[in-house]
């Protein structure tokens, strides 16, 4: 069990650490991101974080076309939102070779990316989503 405060910056040093964490309620038992420092379900403060396997399933995603400039070098480019299979749910970006590829329900898992070099803020590390290999 991590000592880390329940926020954005924390998830994003676990993140730099190449491990998904997320909030579980020891009250409810409810998993939850993002963090912080009530649980949405029963609204107790009893909160830990846990590390998830980092699989799941795509619920629901959409192509990005025109990108933020942040963003714009990956158009066009897969956004999706997945229910991690302790019951959290996390948006992020779906990479596959082919959109065609991409199904709801499909199964995915977490990948890491190397801390950003830009100097723009923020300076956190990224995720991404991509297909399970069956």
């Amino acid at each position: 069990m991590s000592e880390k405060p329940f926020t954005i910056e924390s998830f994003y040093e676990f993140c730099k650490e190449k491990k998904l964490m997320a909030i579980k309620c020891r009250k409810c038992g409810k998993v939850f991101e993002p963090p912080r420092i009530l649980c949405p379900k029963c609204n107790s403060r009893e909160l830990e974080w846990i590390e998830l396997k980092g699989e799941g399933k795509l619920i629901t995603y959409t192509i990005i076309h025109v990108a933020p400039p942040r963003f714009a070098h990956l158009a066009p480019y897969a956004v999706g939102i997945v229910e991690l299979d302790e019951g959290a749910r996390l948006p992020g970006i779906i990479k596959v070779d082919s959109f065609k590829k991409l199904r709801v329900g499909m199964r995915v898992k977490v990948e890491f990316e190397d801390e950003s070099e830009s100097e723009e803020w923020p300076q956190w590390p990224r995720y991404y989503f991509k297909p399970v290999e069956n």
